[in-house]
């Protein structure tokens, strides 16, 4: 099946590129118009927003699963980009994506925070699917071509690509943090993983210490014992982990982890929170609250990772105590909706809905509400709104690699009003140090981080948020694909004997 959006077919042979983009999804999402016609839409995102330039500059293609099972789409070009679609079965999105992906890897890799499962059935799976996302990679990718891979989905890419094709250049990002040996250690097939990511040249991670410890794992947990390790001088970062090692690939090579923090399109951002549509849609969000005098704001997708329940708990007790009160305050809580085919999610909407409705039992009046709770996805211009109508945003996630929402807030907050609570265990928190930064899993230093963040005063208030303005625009999302690709051009350079 093809869907048609100023889109061409390719020829019975594949085309080469000289840069391909390897990730789950493709960058494109098949919309159906009413009259039951099909085209392509552009997904929203920052990866995608990030390199798309980059793609119009390589004339680059981008492997990827287009979103529905069972069903073959062939290559198709949209806009300036060649799409490579992968096909996935319905057992394929069942136990490589459900299942060892998001009930495995990613409760894992965020430090436990659900219990991950262990299925062999889940992991057979996952080999298959990352194999055949390697061979389609293999198959347009130029000779000598850069290929970066994204995301904990397709781990084991770089190394079987690398066993394919030798001469290639292939980077790897890591957008979830990456855990303590001593956690990861608890995968049972954790060397292949390992040796799956060391396949790459170029790792890069959210944090300095996601990179230290994927380098801590590697030596402890693989046969690359006896790599050495230097730590080089970086300016973006401060320290880079080098490994070399010969996890019995085809040629020698180096490769190097370090951290590249991804950002936002700031200049979206920017110019959505002064376009006066949304400025008014910002006026009327506080007027259909009542116009309480703070309004706080949760974004969040509807994972376990984001300590939503942490934030209601928290602000029922600041009601309670009386420190808040409905005529004053009212939270917004956002919960997009989020793999909802698996139990422990479902589990979770129940939960959170069941919360708000006994926080709201207990303090609406008649006039007022406690939490409005919004259990959908919004377009950016309503998103912006939001920012712009929220006096407090509440980031209060138990991990996470980055958490984009934060910079978001901040480059909407055009006029250096607001106030950012932020978790620590956000990738973020390591940029933004001018936010509220709080131990989600402390609920009384919490509630004081909110109480601080609403009783603020307006010097402070636009001293931190220019800090934090100033930080997430001279580190844009553009910055990091450059930065990345352009130290993984570096590397190439300096061991170019290796494709020789």
């Amino acid at each position: 099946m093809h869907a048609e959006d100023n889109s061409s077919t390719a020829g019975d042979s594949p085309r080469q590129f000289d840069f391909v983009v390897v990730a789950n999804r493709l960058p494109v999402d098949r919309v159906v118009d009413d009259d039951g016609g099909a085209h392509w839409r552009r997904s929203p995102g920052g990866l995608v927003t990030a390199l798309a330039p980059v793609m119009q500059d390589a004339d680059g293609a981008w492997v990827g699963w287009h979103g529905a099972p069972d069903e073959t789409v062939e290559p198709f070009t949209h806009g300036d980009t060649d799409i490579v679609p992968v096909t996935l079965s319905t057992d394929d999105v069942e136990l490589y994506y459900e299942g060892f992906s998001n009930a495995t890897l990613w409760p894992l890799y965020h430090d436990v925070t659900a219990r991950p499962e262990f299925h062999r059935t889940w992991w057979d799976a996952y080999r298959r699917v990352n194999r055949r996302f390697a061979e389609a990679t293999a198959k347009v990718a130029a000779p000598g071509a850069t290929v970066w891979v994204q995301d904990y989905q397709l781990q084991l890419v770089p190394r079987l690509l690398r066993q394919i094709r030798p001469d290639v250049t292939i980077g790897f990002f890591n957008h979830i943090p990456f855990p303590p040996p001593e956690i990861f250690a608890q995968l049972p097939w954790r060397r292949e993983v390992l040796e799956g990511l060391l396949g790459a040249d170029l790792l890069g991670f959210q944090r300095t210490s996601d990179a230290r410890n994927f380098v801590r794992a590697a030596l402890r947990l693989t046969g690359a014992s006896s790599a050495r390790v230097t730590v080089e001088g970086k300016p973006q970062t401060g320290k880079s982990q080098t490994l070399m090692v010969d996890p019995g690939l085809p040629t020698a090579h180096l490769c190097v982890a370090e951290a590249y923090p991804i950002s936002i399109d700031v200049s979206q951002i920017d110019a959505l929170a002064q376009d006066p549509a949304v400025v008014d849609r910002a006026r009327q969000i506080r007027h259909e609250l009542g116009n309480p005098r703070t309004v706080l704001l949760g974004v969040d997708r509807l994972d376990y990772t984001k300590g939503i329940r942490h934030r209601l708990k928290a602000y029922e007790e600041l009601l309670k105590d009386g420190d808040l009160t409905v005529e004053e305050a009212c939270l917004i809580q956002v919960a997009s909706p989020s793999r909802e085919r698996v139990e422990q999610y479902r589990r979770l909407r129940e939960e959170i809905e069941g919360t708000v409705g006994h926080i709201n039992g207990a303090f609406d009046t008649l006039g007022r509400t406690a939490v409005r709770y919004l259990h959908h996805s919004y377009p950016m211009e309503e998103m912006v709104a939001l920012y712009l109508a929220a006096d407090v945003m509440l980031v209060t996630a138990l991990r996470d690699g980055m958490n984009l929402v934060a910079k978001e807030y901040v480059t909407a907050r055009v006029d250096n009003t607001g106030a950012l609570v932020l978790s620590e265990f956000t990738g973020a928190a390591d940029q933004l140090k001018q936010a509220f930064l709080v131990n989600p899993h402390d609920i009384d230093g919490l509630k004081s981080a909110i109480l601080a963040a609403t009783t603020v005063s307006r010097p402070d208030a636009a001293r931190r948020m220019r800090s934090m303005r100033r930080q997430v625009f001279t580190h844009d999302v553009q910055g990091w694909s450059t930065a990345f690709l352009d130290r993984l051009s570096e590397l190439t350079r300096a061991d170019g004997q290796r494709h020789e």
